[in-house]
């Protein structure tokens, strides 16, 4: 769901709760969505990182992060070929809204040529954390780097 349909759903159930239940009324209807607005996660508050993947190589190759702040993963292919962006370890620690999971299929992100592709997460602990490509001697022809998390 989409994050102005979670808002949406949140007021309309507490909305709900205030006509079911006498003491509800004491919750300012005002209070209930500025509630909603304030648990939704939004691109609104994040930093965003381009992360370009072209022939054999990140730019950057090392992304730094810090703990607990929210970004906005930019990826761009800027080959006709395909690339990935692998970081298993990096995207299990991370927090990830669930709508966008499906963007990290088993740790990585997909881009076919000239794709692009967007991810936002929220800083796990402080860590390095290695990403690569996982196309054939990709890697070993240099495409890989590390995500630092302060």
């Amino acid at each position: 769901m989409h994050e102005n349909g979670r808002a949406r759903e949140f007021v309309r159930k507490i909305t709900a709760l205030r006509r079911l239940a006498p003491w509800a009324a004491l919750v300012p209807s005002g209070f209930a969505a500025t509630l909603a607005a304030a648990q939704v996660p939004t691109t609104a508050d994040a930093t965003k990182i381009d992360v370009t993947l072209s022939s054999f190589r990140f730019d950057p190759d090392e992304i730094v992060l810090v703990h607990g702040h929210r970004y906005v993963l930019h990826f761009v292919n800027a080959s006709s070929g395909g690339h990935d962006f692998v970081a298993k370890d990096f995207f299990s620690a991370a927090t990830i809204a669930p709508d966008e999971r499906q963007k990290v299929g088993k740790g990585e992100v997909e881009l076919k040529g000239n794709a692009q592709a967007d991810v936002v997460v929220t800083a796990p602990a402080p860590g390095t954390y290695e990403f690569h490509c996982s196309h054939f001697m990709h890697e070993s022809f240099g495409m890989k780097g590390r995500i630092v998390v302060q």
